[in-house]
């Protein structure tokens, strides 16, 4: 069969948006800053939408109870680092570094654990009814919101960010913070996991036959539901990551903070084209240097810019830059 040219089309969207912004900021100093936390806001968006787009490509599954897994991966990120301040209060990066990631590598297993629960309990009786689906997770996020509230306490909690993660560097005139940057390798550490797993080992390969046709994966003696189940894990578990640094990036976490991520999620998902990783990508990208642009511009418009940024690609490729399934 004749491979089909890769579409290169959607890869320049990300630079073109920042091109046009370029003028309209002015100054190249202040562009430069606005573009690297646009993309840092972007990767972290990403980290979070990358398992909503699992969950849905693979299992059509509408789950609109996802921010409670990031809300989790928050809170539990708060008591970790919490209770390591010798290592937060560094100055030294690798210290600070040494306290992150055992805080991210207990959030996603804590946050997987609960989405475990969660296909089981909310999630299984309801598959194949998306109407169903959309209350019963959104009802399912409500009680998540109330329970952290009963271990937390219903108060915002500071998440501030470890001593050797303030600052920023400067980068000519530009100043660029440092967790920014932190931000931006993390999302790329797993975009690069998530296109080696999907695209070169045994179980990318059935996720992405489950996604085509699951009636033939299941005819050829895969057992597909427990492949539903762990895209079911690991998107809760990448949820609880971006928690973690969304959480870090705002510097503070609430109960409702998966909800208010929400809505940027499921535009980035449309945008992207439902189910495709590598479009979640661009599309989170786009999400986040809209925001900081339009943030910078027009304050008051930038609620509705991305709204506005959805529309548009849709004009132009109605089923989002990379559909992976006609839906």
């Amino acid at each position: 069969m004749k491979q089909t040219d890769f579409d290169w089309k959607p890869l320049a969207l990300v630079p073109v948006l920042a091109l046009i912004a370029l003028p309209l900021v002015g100054s190249g100093s202040n562009w430069l800053t606005l573009t690297v936390a646009g993309l840092a806001m972007g990767m972290i968006i990403f980290i979070i939408a990358s398992g909503l787009t699992l969950v849905f490509g693979l299992m059509d599954v509408l789950n609109f109870g996802h921010g409670v897994f990031i809300a989790l991966g928050a809170f539990v990120a708060t008591s970790v680092l919490g209770a390591m301040g010798d290592w937060t209060g560094s100055q030294e990066l690798w210290r600070n570094l040494v306290a992150v990631f055992p805080a991210m590598l207990i959030a996603m297993l804590v946050a997987g654990a609960v989405g475990l629960a969660f296909e089981r309990f909310i999630v299984r009786p309801v598959y194949g009814q998306h109407l169903k689906q959309i209350l019963i997770t959104m009802g399912g996020m409500i009680i998540g919101e109330e329970l952290i509230k009963v271990i937390w306490g219903p108060q915002q909690i500071p998440l501030p960010l470890p001593e050797g993660m303030r600052g920023a560097v400067l980068v000519g005139d530009a100043a660029v913070e440092k967790f920014r940057l932190v931000a931006v390798v993390v999302g790329l550490a797993v975009f690069g996991g998530l296109a080696w797993v999907l695209g070169r080992t045994k179980i990318g390969l059935l996720i992405r036959a489950g996604v085509q046709d699951r009636e033939m994966v299941e005819s050829l003696g895969y057992r597909i539901r427990r492949l539903f189940v762990g895209v079911f894990v690991v998107g809760s578990a990448l949820a609880g990551l971006g928690g973690v640094m969304w959480g870090m990036y705002q510097q503070n976490v609430i109960a409702q903070m998966g909800a208010q991520v929400n809505v940027l999620i499921f535009i980035v998902i449309i945008i992207g084209g439902l189910g495709s990783t590598g479009g979640a990508l661009i599309g989170a990208l786009l999400v986040g240097l809209m925001a900081n642009y339009t943030g910078f511009l027009a304050p008051k418009v930038a609620l509705f810019s991305n709204i506005g940024l959805m529309a548009v690609v849709l004009l132009w490729r109605p089923q989002g830059v990379y559909p992976v399934a006609n839906r």
